[in-house]
Protein backbone atom coordinates (compact mmCIF):
# COMPACT_ATOMS: atom_id res chain seq x y z
CA UNK A 1 0.00 0.00 0.00
CA UNK A 2 1.27 3.45 -0.89
CA UNK A 3 -0.09 6.71 0.51
CA UNK A 4 0.23 9.90 -1.48
CA UNK A 5 0.48 13.38 0.09
CA UNK A 6 -2.87 14.76 1.18
CA UNK A 7 -4.44 18.03 2.26
CA UNK A 8 -7.13 19.25 4.63
CA UNK A 9 -9.09 20.56 1.65
CA UNK A 10 -11.08 17.79 -0.02
CA UNK A 11 -10.80 19.20 -3.53
CA UNK A 12 -7.03 19.69 -3.20
CA UNK A 13 -6.64 16.13 -1.93
CA UNK A 14 -8.48 14.90 -5.00
CA UNK A 15 -6.27 17.05 -7.24
CA UNK A 16 -3.11 15.57 -5.67
CA UNK A 17 -4.22 12.09 -6.67
CA UNK A 18 -6.65 12.29 -9.57
CA UNK A 19 -4.28 14.07 -11.96
CA UNK A 20 -2.08 10.96 -11.82
CA UNK A 21 -4.93 8.73 -13.00
CA UNK A 22 -4.94 7.19 -16.44
CA UNK A 23 -7.00 8.73 -19.24
CA UNK A 24 -8.96 11.33 -17.24
CA UNK A 25 -9.77 14.59 -19.01
CA UNK A 26 -10.34 17.98 -17.39
CA UNK A 27 -14.10 17.47 -17.79
CA UNK A 28 -13.83 14.04 -16.13
CA UNK A 29 -12.03 15.55 -13.14
CA UNK A 30 -14.64 18.29 -12.89
CA UNK A 31 -17.35 15.59 -12.95
CA UNK A 32 -15.59 13.60 -10.20
CA UNK A 33 -15.41 16.69 -8.02
CA UNK A 34 -19.17 17.05 -8.43
CA UNK A 35 -19.60 13.44 -7.34
CA UNK A 36 -17.36 14.03 -4.33
CA UNK A 37 -19.45 16.98 -3.08
CA UNK A 38 -22.46 14.71 -2.60
CA UNK A 39 -20.70 11.88 -0.79
CA UNK A 40 -20.96 13.17 2.80
CA UNK A 41 -24.76 13.26 3.03
CA UNK A 42 -25.02 9.91 1.20
CA UNK A 43 -22.63 8.33 3.69
CA UNK A 44 -24.78 9.62 6.55
CA UNK A 45 -28.07 8.50 5.01
CA UNK A 46 -26.94 5.07 3.83
CA UNK A 47 -24.83 4.54 6.98
CA UNK A 48 -21.88 3.48 4.86
CA UNK A 49 -18.28 4.49 4.34
CA UNK A 50 -17.83 5.75 0.78
CA UNK A 51 -14.64 5.52 -1.28
CA UNK A 52 -14.31 6.84 -4.83
CA UNK A 53 -11.69 4.97 -6.89
CA UNK A 54 -10.04 5.74 -10.23
CA UNK A 55 -7.58 3.73 -12.32
CA UNK A 56 -3.90 4.60 -12.13
CA UNK A 57 -2.93 1.70 -14.39
CA UNK A 58 -4.81 -1.41 -15.54
CA UNK A 59 -3.44 -3.16 -12.42
CA UNK A 60 -3.64 -0.34 -9.90
CA UNK A 61 -6.52 1.82 -8.67
CA UNK A 62 -6.35 4.70 -6.19
CA UNK A 63 -8.87 6.17 -3.73
CA UNK A 64 -9.43 9.78 -4.78
CA UNK A 65 -12.23 10.73 -2.36
CA UNK A 66 -13.69 9.48 0.90
CA UNK A 67 -16.71 10.12 3.12
CA UNK A 68 -17.43 8.66 6.57
CA UNK A 69 -20.90 8.48 8.15
CA UNK A 70 -21.86 10.53 11.21
CA UNK A 71 -24.97 8.41 11.85
CA UNK A 72 -22.93 5.35 12.95
CA UNK A 73 -19.33 4.54 13.87
CA UNK A 74 -17.24 4.70 10.66
CA UNK A 75 -15.21 1.78 9.37
CA UNK A 76 -12.11 3.82 8.53
CA UNK A 77 -10.80 5.84 11.46
CA UNK A 78 -8.16 7.58 9.32
CA UNK A 79 -8.14 9.19 5.90
CA UNK A 80 -7.31 6.69 3.15
CA UNK A 81 -7.36 9.02 0.14
CA UNK A 82 -4.29 8.16 -1.92
CA UNK A 83 -4.38 4.45 -1.05
CA UNK A 84 -3.44 2.28 -4.02
CA UNK A 85 -5.06 -1.14 -4.46
CA UNK A 86 -4.69 -4.12 -6.82
CA UNK A 87 -7.35 -6.47 -8.27
CA UNK A 88 -6.43 -9.05 -5.62
CA UNK A 89 -7.14 -6.53 -2.84
CA UNK A 90 -10.29 -4.95 -4.32
CA UNK A 91 -11.81 -7.32 -6.92
CA UNK A 92 -15.25 -5.65 -6.84
CA UNK A 93 -13.74 -2.21 -7.46
CA UNK A 94 -11.84 -3.46 -10.52
CA UNK A 95 -14.95 -5.28 -11.76
CA UNK A 96 -16.83 -1.96 -11.84
CA UNK A 97 -13.89 0.02 -13.23
CA UNK A 98 -13.10 -2.41 -16.06
CA UNK A 99 -16.55 -3.80 -16.91
CA UNK A 100 -18.77 -0.89 -15.93
CA UNK A 101 -21.12 -3.01 -13.81
CA UNK A 102 -22.30 -3.12 -10.23
CA UNK A 103 -20.46 -5.49 -7.93
CA UNK A 104 -21.35 -6.74 -4.48
CA UNK A 105 -19.70 -9.02 -1.95
CA UNK A 106 -17.99 -9.49 1.38
CA UNK A 107 -14.72 -7.63 1.88
CA UNK A 108 -13.57 -10.24 4.33
CA UNK A 109 -12.42 -7.50 6.70
CA UNK A 110 -13.20 -7.12 10.37
CA UNK A 111 -14.06 -3.64 11.64
CA UNK A 112 -15.13 -3.20 15.27
CA UNK A 113 -15.80 -6.91 15.51
CA UNK A 114 -18.04 -7.18 12.42
CA UNK A 115 -17.43 -8.21 8.78
CA UNK A 116 -17.89 -5.62 6.04
CA UNK A 117 -20.31 -5.81 3.11
CA UNK A 118 -19.27 -3.94 -0.03
CA UNK A 119 -21.30 -2.67 -2.99
CA UNK A 120 -19.52 -0.90 -5.84
CA UNK A 121 -21.21 1.25 -8.51
CA UNK A 122 -19.46 2.40 -11.70
CA UNK A 123 -19.23 6.14 -12.28
CA UNK A 124 -19.83 7.17 -15.92
CA UNK A 125 -18.96 10.54 -17.42
CA UNK A 126 -21.37 12.44 -19.64
CA UNK A 127 -20.22 10.43 -22.66
CA UNK A 128 -21.02 7.16 -20.89
CA UNK A 129 -17.41 6.11 -20.27
CA UNK A 130 -16.40 4.62 -16.91
CA UNK A 131 -14.14 7.06 -15.07
CA UNK A 132 -14.49 5.80 -11.50
CA UNK A 133 -16.04 3.35 -9.08
CA UNK A 134 -17.97 4.31 -5.96
CA UNK A 135 -17.60 1.78 -3.14
CA UNK A 136 -20.23 1.59 -0.36
CA UNK A 137 -18.83 -0.31 2.61
CA UNK A 138 -21.15 -1.21 5.50
CA UNK A 139 -20.97 -3.25 8.70
CA UNK A 140 -22.77 -6.56 8.18
CA UNK A 141 -25.07 -5.86 11.13
CA UNK A 142 -26.07 -2.46 9.70
CA UNK A 143 -26.53 -4.06 6.27
CA UNK A 144 -29.00 -6.56 7.73
CA UNK A 145 -30.85 -3.79 9.57
CA UNK A 146 -31.22 -1.89 6.32
CA UNK A 147 -32.68 -4.97 4.59
CA UNK A 148 -35.41 -5.10 7.27
CA UNK A 149 -36.44 -1.49 6.83
CA UNK A 150 -39.37 -0.28 4.78
CA UNK A 151 -39.11 -0.99 1.06
CA UNK A 152 -39.88 2.69 0.38
CA UNK A 153 -36.80 3.69 2.35
CA UNK A 154 -34.61 1.06 0.67
CA UNK A 155 -35.68 2.29 -2.77
CA UNK A 156 -35.03 5.92 -1.78
CA UNK A 157 -31.50 5.09 -0.55
CA UNK A 158 -30.82 3.20 -3.79
CA UNK A 159 -32.01 6.20 -5.81
CA UNK A 160 -29.86 8.50 -3.67
CA UNK A 161 -26.80 6.36 -4.34
CA UNK A 162 -27.47 6.45 -8.08
CA UNK A 163 -27.83 10.23 -8.02
CA UNK A 164 -24.55 10.51 -6.11
CA UNK A 165 -22.61 8.56 -8.74
CA UNK A 166 -24.26 10.66 -11.47
CA UNK A 167 -23.11 13.84 -9.70
CA UNK A 168 -26.66 15.16 -9.39
CA UNK A 169 -26.84 15.99 -5.67
CA UNK A 170 -26.61 19.71 -6.25
CA UNK A 171 -26.18 21.73 -3.09
CA UNK A 172 -25.42 18.64 -0.98
CA UNK A 173 -22.03 20.00 0.11
CA UNK A 174 -23.78 22.85 1.98
CA UNK A 175 -25.90 20.53 4.14
CA UNK A 176 -25.08 19.88 7.78
CA UNK A 177 -24.39 16.32 8.85
CA UNK A 178 -27.17 13.80 9.41
CA UNK A 179 -26.66 12.33 12.89
CA UNK A 180 -27.78 9.18 14.65
CA UNK A 181 -30.50 11.09 16.55
CA UNK A 182 -32.04 12.66 13.43
CA UNK A 183 -35.29 11.52 11.87
CA UNK A 184 -35.96 10.86 8.21
CA UNK A 185 -39.09 10.77 6.04
CA UNK A 186 -39.61 9.59 2.47
CA UNK A 187 -42.19 11.78 0.73
CA UNK A 188 -43.56 10.83 -2.70
CA UNK A 189 -44.27 13.12 -5.65
CA UNK A 190 -47.70 14.03 -4.22
CA UNK A 191 -46.08 14.95 -0.87
CA UNK A 192 -47.55 11.91 0.82
CA UNK A 193 -45.37 10.26 3.49
CA UNK A 194 -44.24 6.83 2.30
CA UNK A 195 -41.85 6.14 5.17
CA UNK A 196 -41.13 7.63 8.60
CA UNK A 197 -38.30 6.43 10.83
CA UNK A 198 -38.95 5.75 14.49
CA UNK A 199 -36.89 8.79 15.47
CA UNK A 200 -38.86 10.99 13.04
CA UNK A 201 -42.13 9.77 14.53
CA UNK A 202 -40.88 10.61 18.05
CA UNK A 203 -39.72 14.06 16.95
CA UNK A 204 -43.07 14.94 15.37
CA UNK A 205 -44.86 13.84 18.54
CA UNK A 206 -43.04 16.68 20.28
CA UNK A 207 -45.00 18.95 17.95
CA UNK A 208 -48.25 17.25 18.92
CA UNK A 209 -48.47 14.99 15.83
CA UNK A 210 -49.55 11.78 17.57
CA UNK A 211 -51.07 10.05 14.54
CA UNK A 212 -49.32 7.60 12.23
CA UNK A 213 -47.37 9.69 9.69
CA UNK A 214 -47.20 7.13 6.90
CA UNK A 215 -49.88 7.68 4.25
CA UNK A 216 -50.68 11.24 5.34
CA UNK A 217 -50.02 14.32 3.23
CA UNK A 218 -47.16 16.45 4.46
CA UNK A 219 -49.29 19.61 4.35
CA UNK A 220 -51.57 18.20 7.04
CA UNK A 221 -48.65 17.11 9.21
CA UNK A 222 -46.52 20.26 8.96
CA UNK A 223 -47.17 23.18 6.58
CA UNK A 224 -43.59 24.37 7.17
CA UNK A 225 -42.20 21.05 5.98
CA UNK A 226 -44.52 21.03 2.99
CA UNK A 227 -43.38 24.53 2.03
CA UNK A 228 -39.68 23.56 2.27
CA UNK A 229 -40.21 20.41 0.21
CA UNK A 230 -42.13 22.41 -2.39
CA UNK A 231 -39.29 24.89 -2.79
CA UNK A 232 -36.75 22.07 -3.04
CA UNK A 233 -38.80 20.38 -5.77
CA UNK A 234 -39.11 23.68 -7.65
CA UNK A 235 -35.34 24.24 -7.56
CA UNK A 236 -34.35 20.61 -7.96
CA UNK A 237 -31.50 20.82 -5.46
CA UNK A 238 -30.80 20.10 -1.80
CA UNK A 239 -32.00 22.58 0.80
CA UNK A 240 -31.71 23.18 4.54
CA UNK A 241 -33.70 25.41 6.86
CA UNK A 242 -33.75 26.19 10.57
CA UNK A 243 -37.04 27.35 12.04
CA UNK A 244 -38.67 27.64 15.46
CA UNK A 245 -41.96 25.80 15.86
CA UNK A 246 -43.97 25.59 19.09
CA UNK A 247 -41.03 26.58 21.23
CA UNK A 248 -38.59 24.15 19.62
CA UNK A 249 -35.84 24.77 17.07
CA UNK A 250 -35.97 22.43 14.08
CA UNK A 251 -33.36 21.91 11.40
CA UNK A 252 -34.82 20.39 8.25
CA UNK A 253 -32.96 19.12 5.19
CA UNK A 254 -34.40 17.98 1.86
CA UNK A 255 -32.88 15.84 -0.89
CA UNK A 256 -34.87 15.68 -4.11
CA UNK A 257 -34.60 12.31 -5.86
CA UNK A 258 -35.22 12.39 -9.59
CA UNK A 259 -34.87 10.15 -12.62
CA UNK A 260 -31.59 10.04 -14.58
CA UNK A 261 -33.05 12.41 -17.18
CA UNK A 262 -31.82 15.39 -15.10
CA UNK A 263 -28.22 14.44 -15.93
CA UNK A 264 -25.95 17.52 -16.17
CA UNK A 265 -28.75 20.02 -15.45
CA UNK A 266 -28.51 21.55 -11.95
CA UNK A 267 -32.02 22.80 -11.20
CA UNK A 268 -35.47 22.50 -12.70
CA UNK A 269 -35.94 26.24 -13.00
CA UNK A 270 -32.93 26.45 -15.34
CA UNK A 271 -34.60 23.93 -17.64
CA UNK A 272 -37.71 26.08 -17.77
CA UNK A 273 -35.70 29.25 -18.38
CA UNK A 274 -33.99 27.57 -21.32
CA UNK A 275 -37.28 26.23 -22.62
CA UNK A 276 -36.16 22.60 -22.35
CA UNK A 277 -39.54 21.17 -21.36
CA UNK A 278 -39.66 18.17 -23.67
CA UNK A 279 -37.56 16.19 -21.16
CA UNK A 280 -39.00 17.43 -17.89
CA UNK A 281 -37.31 15.36 -15.13
CA UNK A 282 -39.49 12.84 -13.37
CA UNK A 283 -39.70 13.37 -9.61
CA UNK A 284 -39.28 10.11 -7.74
CA UNK A 285 -39.42 11.17 -4.08
CA UNK A 286 -37.99 13.54 -1.51
CA UNK A 287 -35.95 12.66 1.55
CA UNK A 288 -36.86 14.96 4.45
CA UNK A 289 -34.48 14.91 7.42
CA UNK A 290 -35.46 16.41 10.75
CA UNK A 291 -33.20 17.41 13.64
CA UNK A 292 -34.25 18.90 17.00
CA UNK A 293 -31.65 21.58 17.71
CA UNK A 294 -33.47 23.10 20.69
CA UNK A 295 -31.01 21.95 23.35
CA UNK A 296 -27.97 22.80 21.24
CA UNK A 297 -29.24 26.33 20.58
CA UNK A 298 -30.03 26.80 24.28
CA UNK A 299 -26.47 25.82 25.20
CA UNK A 300 -25.12 28.15 22.52
CA UNK A 301 -27.12 31.05 23.96
CA UNK A 302 -25.93 30.24 27.49
CA UNK A 303 -22.35 30.05 26.25
CA UNK A 304 -22.67 33.44 24.56
CA UNK A 305 -24.04 34.98 27.77
CA UNK A 306 -21.23 33.45 29.85
CA UNK A 307 -18.66 34.59 27.30
CA UNK A 308 -20.03 38.13 27.38
CA UNK A 309 -19.96 38.13 31.19
CA UNK A 310 -16.36 36.89 31.25
CA UNK A 311 -15.33 39.55 28.75
CA UNK A 312 -17.00 42.20 30.89
CA UNK A 313 -15.16 40.93 33.97
CA UNK A 314 -11.82 41.12 32.13
CA UNK A 315 -12.72 44.63 31.00
CA UNK A 316 -13.47 45.75 34.56
CA UNK A 317 -10.31 44.09 35.94
CA UNK A 318 -8.29 45.91 33.28
CA UNK A 319 -9.90 49.22 34.21
CA UNK A 320 -9.28 48.63 37.92
CA UNK A 321 -5.64 47.77 37.33
CA UNK A 322 -5.20 50.91 35.24
CA UNK A 323 -6.74 52.97 38.07
CA UNK A 324 -4.30 51.41 40.56
CA UNK A 325 -1.42 52.10 38.18
CA UNK A 326 -2.53 55.73 37.84
CA UNK A 327 -2.68 56.15 41.63
CA UNK A 328 0.80 54.70 42.02
CA UNK A 329 2.08 56.93 39.24
CA UNK A 330 0.73 59.99 41.07
CA UNK A 331 2.32 58.77 44.28
CA UNK A 332 5.69 58.28 42.54
CA UNK A 333 5.68 61.91 41.40
CA UNK A 334 5.29 63.09 45.00
CA UNK A 335 8.11 60.95 46.35
CA UNK A 336 11.14 62.83 47.63
CA UNK A 337 13.53 59.91 47.39
CA UNK A 338 14.57 58.82 43.90
CA UNK A 339 14.79 55.16 44.90
CA UNK A 340 11.18 55.11 46.13
CA UNK A 341 9.95 56.86 43.00
CA UNK A 342 11.74 54.31 40.79
CA UNK A 343 10.28 51.39 42.77
CA UNK A 344 6.77 52.79 42.30
CA UNK A 345 7.35 53.25 38.55
CA UNK A 346 8.47 49.62 38.31
CA UNK A 347 5.33 48.54 40.17
CA UNK A 348 3.22 50.57 37.73
CA UNK A 349 4.81 48.75 34.77
CA UNK A 350 4.22 45.36 36.39
CA UNK A 351 0.56 46.16 36.97
CA UNK A 352 0.14 47.45 33.40
CA UNK A 353 1.71 44.30 31.97
CA UNK A 354 -1.04 42.25 33.66
CA UNK A 355 -3.67 44.80 32.60
CA UNK A 356 -2.63 44.31 28.97
CA UNK A 357 -3.52 40.60 29.21
CA UNK A 358 -6.98 41.39 30.58
CA UNK A 359 -7.41 43.95 27.83
CA UNK A 360 -6.82 41.22 25.25
CA UNK A 361 -9.23 38.85 26.98
CA UNK A 362 -11.90 41.56 27.11
CA UNK A 363 -11.67 41.98 23.33
CA UNK A 364 -12.04 38.31 22.39
CA UNK A 365 -14.15 35.37 23.55
CA UNK A 366 -11.22 32.96 23.21
CA UNK A 367 -8.56 31.95 25.72
CA UNK A 368 -5.65 32.15 23.27
CA UNK A 369 -3.50 35.30 23.20
CA UNK A 370 -1.00 36.46 20.62
CA UNK A 371 2.18 37.09 22.62
CA UNK A 372 3.61 39.21 19.81
CA UNK A 373 0.77 41.73 20.14
CA UNK A 374 1.12 41.53 23.92
CA UNK A 375 4.84 42.34 23.74
CA UNK A 376 4.17 45.23 21.39
CA UNK A 377 1.77 46.84 23.86
CA UNK A 378 4.27 46.36 26.71
CA UNK A 379 6.92 48.07 24.59
CA UNK A 380 4.52 50.96 23.96
CA UNK A 381 3.79 51.30 27.71
CA UNK A 382 7.54 51.27 28.46
CA UNK A 383 8.25 53.98 25.91
CA UNK A 384 5.49 56.15 27.36
CA UNK A 385 6.06 55.48 31.08
CA UNK A 386 9.73 54.61 31.64
CA UNK A 387 11.77 56.54 29.08
CA UNK A 388 12.49 60.21 29.67
CA UNK A 389 12.63 62.64 26.72
CA UNK A 390 16.45 62.81 26.88
CA UNK A 391 16.82 59.02 26.54
CA UNK A 392 17.17 57.87 22.93
CA UNK A 393 16.63 54.18 23.52
CA UNK A 394 14.92 52.31 20.70
CA UNK A 395 12.74 49.28 21.44
CA UNK A 396 11.97 46.84 18.63
CA UNK A 397 10.11 43.55 18.22
CA UNK A 398 11.08 40.65 15.96
CA UNK A 399 9.77 37.17 15.19
CA UNK A 400 6.46 35.44 14.39
CA UNK A 401 3.15 35.56 16.17
CA UNK A 402 3.02 33.13 19.09
CA UNK A 403 -0.39 32.08 20.40
CA UNK A 404 -0.43 30.87 23.99
CA UNK A 405 -3.13 30.07 26.59
CA UNK A 406 -4.06 33.01 28.82
CA UNK A 407 -2.13 31.74 31.86
CA UNK A 408 1.13 31.30 29.97
CA UNK A 409 0.57 34.60 28.16
CA UNK A 410 0.10 36.44 31.48
CA UNK A 411 3.32 35.02 32.91
CA UNK A 412 5.18 35.78 29.67
CA UNK A 413 3.93 39.38 29.75
CA UNK A 414 5.23 39.92 33.30
CA UNK A 415 8.60 38.41 32.36
CA UNK A 416 8.98 40.48 29.18
CA UNK A 417 8.08 43.61 31.14
CA UNK A 418 10.67 42.84 33.86
CA UNK A 419 13.44 42.13 31.37
CA UNK A 420 12.72 45.28 29.33
CA UNK A 421 12.71 47.37 32.51
CA UNK A 422 15.97 45.76 33.62
CA UNK A 423 17.59 46.56 30.28
CA UNK A 424 16.36 50.19 30.35
CA UNK A 425 17.75 50.72 33.87
CA UNK A 426 21.07 48.87 33.72
CA UNK A 427 22.17 48.17 30.14
CA UNK A 428 23.42 51.58 29.04
CA UNK A 429 24.87 53.19 32.16
CA UNK A 430 25.45 56.88 31.57
CA UNK A 431 24.79 56.55 27.82
CA UNK A 432 21.55 58.07 26.57
CA UNK A 433 21.05 55.94 23.48
CA UNK A 434 20.90 52.28 22.48
CA UNK A 435 18.61 49.51 21.21
CA UNK A 436 16.60 46.85 23.03
CA UNK A 437 15.23 43.99 20.91
CA UNK A 438 12.52 41.52 21.87
CA UNK A 439 12.73 38.40 19.69
CA UNK A 440 10.12 35.60 19.59
CA UNK A 441 10.63 32.13 18.15
CA UNK A 442 9.25 28.61 18.44
CA UNK A 443 10.48 25.17 17.42
CA UNK A 444 9.16 21.71 18.27
CA UNK A 445 6.63 23.14 20.76
CA UNK A 446 9.37 25.00 22.65
CA UNK A 447 8.83 28.76 22.88
CA UNK A 448 11.84 31.04 23.14
CA UNK A 449 11.69 34.73 24.08
CA UNK A 450 14.90 36.73 23.99
CA UNK A 451 15.48 40.31 25.18
CA UNK A 452 18.76 41.70 23.82
CA UNK A 453 20.49 45.04 24.24
CA UNK A 454 23.63 46.58 22.75
CA UNK A 455 24.71 48.13 26.06
CA UNK A 456 27.71 47.70 28.30
CA UNK A 457 27.11 44.00 29.01
CA UNK A 458 27.23 41.95 32.20
CA UNK A 459 29.97 42.57 34.75
CA UNK A 460 32.70 39.97 35.09
CA UNK A 461 31.77 37.00 37.25
CA UNK A 462 28.03 37.76 37.04
CA UNK A 463 25.65 34.81 37.70
CA UNK A 464 21.86 34.71 37.78
CA UNK A 465 21.85 32.71 41.02
CA UNK A 466 23.85 35.37 42.85
CA UNK A 467 21.78 38.35 41.72
CA UNK A 468 19.72 40.31 44.26
CA UNK A 469 17.62 42.31 41.78
CA UNK A 470 13.92 41.94 42.52
CA UNK A 471 13.10 41.98 38.81
CA UNK A 472 15.42 39.11 37.94
CA UNK A 473 14.28 37.14 40.98
CA UNK A 474 10.68 37.51 39.75
CA UNK A 475 11.71 36.37 36.27
CA UNK A 476 13.61 33.32 37.52
CA UNK A 477 10.75 32.24 39.80
CA UNK A 478 8.08 32.66 37.09
CA UNK A 479 10.10 30.82 34.45
CA UNK A 480 10.92 27.86 36.68
CA UNK A 481 7.69 27.53 38.69
CA UNK A 482 4.96 28.77 36.32
CA UNK A 483 6.34 28.06 32.84
CA UNK A 484 8.40 25.00 33.80
CA UNK A 485 11.18 26.37 31.62
CA UNK A 486 14.73 27.64 31.87
CA UNK A 487 16.25 31.14 32.04
CA UNK A 488 19.76 32.36 31.28
CA UNK A 489 21.68 35.59 30.78
CA UNK A 490 24.48 35.80 28.22
CA UNK A 491 27.09 38.42 27.42
CA UNK A 492 26.97 38.88 23.64
CA UNK A 493 27.70 42.38 22.28
CA UNK A 494 25.69 43.61 25.23
CA UNK A 495 23.36 41.38 27.23
CA UNK A 496 20.96 38.72 26.06
CA UNK A 497 18.25 37.31 28.37
CA UNK A 498 16.75 34.05 27.10
CA UNK A 499 13.79 32.09 28.41
CA UNK A 500 12.62 28.78 26.96
CA UNK A 501 9.53 26.85 27.95
CA UNK A 502 7.17 24.21 26.52
CA UNK A 503 3.81 25.35 25.21
CA UNK A 504 0.80 24.23 27.20
CA UNK A 505 -2.34 22.92 25.56
CA UNK A 506 -5.83 24.35 25.75
CA UNK A 507 -8.81 22.02 25.49
CA UNK A 508 -6.61 19.21 24.21
CA UNK A 509 -5.23 21.26 21.33
CA UNK A 510 -1.74 22.68 21.15
CA UNK A 511 -1.45 26.40 20.64
CA UNK A 512 0.16 27.43 17.38
CA UNK A 513 2.46 29.95 15.80
CA UNK A 514 2.40 31.60 12.41
CA UNK A 515 4.85 33.82 10.61
CA UNK A 516 3.72 37.37 10.05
Amino acid sequence: MKLLPGSLDGELVMDDVVYQCEGLTTDDIRFLRRVERGLAIVADTSRSDLLLYCLLTPRHAVAVAQAAPHSIHPIYLHRVVGRQVTPAEEPHVFHSLLKGRRARGDLGLIANGAPIVQEVLPVHNEQGNVIGALSFETHLLEHERHRRRSRAFQVAVRQLRDMARRGELYGAATLSHFGEHDGILVVDAQQRVAYASGIATALYRRLGRLENLVGRRLQRISPADSELVGRAIEDGCCAEEEREDRGRVWVRKTLVLVSPETHSLPIFSIRRMLGVVDREPRLLSVLLMVHDATEARRKERELKVKSAMIQEIHHRVKNNLQVIAALLRIQSRRCVHQETSLALKEAVQRILSVAVVHEFLSETDGQIINVRELAQRIITHTQQGMLSPDQHIRLQLQGPSLYLPAQQATTSAIIVNELIQNAVEHAFGEADRGTITVRLSEEDDIVQISIMDDGQGLPDGFTVDGVESLGLQIVRTLVQDDLKGEFQLQREEGTQAILRFPRQTLGGETSWSEQE
